[in-house]
């Protein structure tokens, strides 16, 4: 199969929309009392919202959802860029050029002469550059990594650029014995606790969460999608007996938890045979 190559029309009805786009943002700044009252502050929570709906469309491979979503982000950046430009200290463009010349440079096999053999290598590559580039301004090595990040998320992006650095478990085996001590230390602090140990118990069970983002993160699994698909799996499973409880003329606050279980045993394996 042909490597699929650039096409150039595509490049132009996308500038041409995005354009009409940034021009459409002139005039809500201009014309609508509304847009005219936003800050960077209050469109802050906006662009957070939109790339949750954006990822969920996702997660549900929702096309039509995902392009609308995309659209909603993609406002928020144009109107964040727009009040950039009034402030004079970055707009679109800037950030457009910005970008581009980073993935110029951290593409070497593309731009350059570099070779890579797979996209372990590339990465591999990327993270190289990266660190070239903190240690040539002294910076972190969690410098990039946002404090906003979702706290799952924030501890897979630290521990692999720990892990980068040569820092991470040789064998899967430590990791899971770490695990293991992690979990007899937290049952040690909940069996000891009293009201004034709830921060040992807090900082305990801290330290198991992030053993396990460890031990997602060498197994390829992104632990906060794991965790979503478990929360969806439980919301489904629930709402069925809880459906099943109503069918039988039941209250489920008043059933018996041995029967509430019952009948969740028997949901999970419905689940699994039709799985199966």
């Amino acid at each position: 199969m042909s490597e699929e190559r650039p096409h150039p029309g595509r490049s132009v009805e996308a500038g041409a929309a995005v354009s009409d786009l940034v021009r459409l943002m002139d005039r809500l700044r201009i014309e609508c009392p509304w847009d005219r009252k936003q800050t960077f502050r209050t469109l802050s929570g906006y662009l957070l919202e939109e790339c949750y709906e954006a990822i969920d469309a996702l997660s549900r491979e929702d096309w039509d959802d995902t392009e609308a979503e995309l659209g909603d982000l993609l406002f928020e950046i144009v109107f964040l860029a727009r009040l950039g430009s009034e402030t004079g200290a970055f707009d679109l463009a800037s950030s457009a050029r910005r970008i581009h010349a980073k993935m110029v440079a951290r593409h070497p096999h593309v731009f350059g002469s570099a070779e890579v053999q797979d996209a372990d290598a590339v990465r591999t590559q990327w993270e190289a550059i990266k660190e070239k580039e903190r240690a040539a301004t002294g910076a972190s090595p969690f410098d990039g990594v946002p404090n906003a990040l979702p706290a799952l998320l924030k501890a897979v992006r630290m521990t692999s650029r720990a892990a980068d650095l040569g820092f991470d478990w040789e064998r899967d085996a430590d990791v899971l014995a770490k695990l293991d001590e992690e979990v007899a230390e937290f049952k040690a602090e909940l069996t000891a606790a009293g009201g004034e140990r709830k921060e040992r118990v807090e900082s305990e069970i801290g330290d198991l969460l992030f053993t396990v983002v460890n031990v997602a993160r060498r197994h390829g699994v992104d632990p906060e999608g794991a965790l979503q698909r478990t929360n969806e799996k439980f919301r489904r499973r629930f709402e069925e007996v809880v459906r099943r409880v109503g069918a039988a003329g039941k209250d489920v606050r008043r059933t018996p938890l041995a029967e509430l279980d019952a009948l969740w045993d028997q949901v999970k394996a419905e689940e699994h045979r039709e799985d199966s």
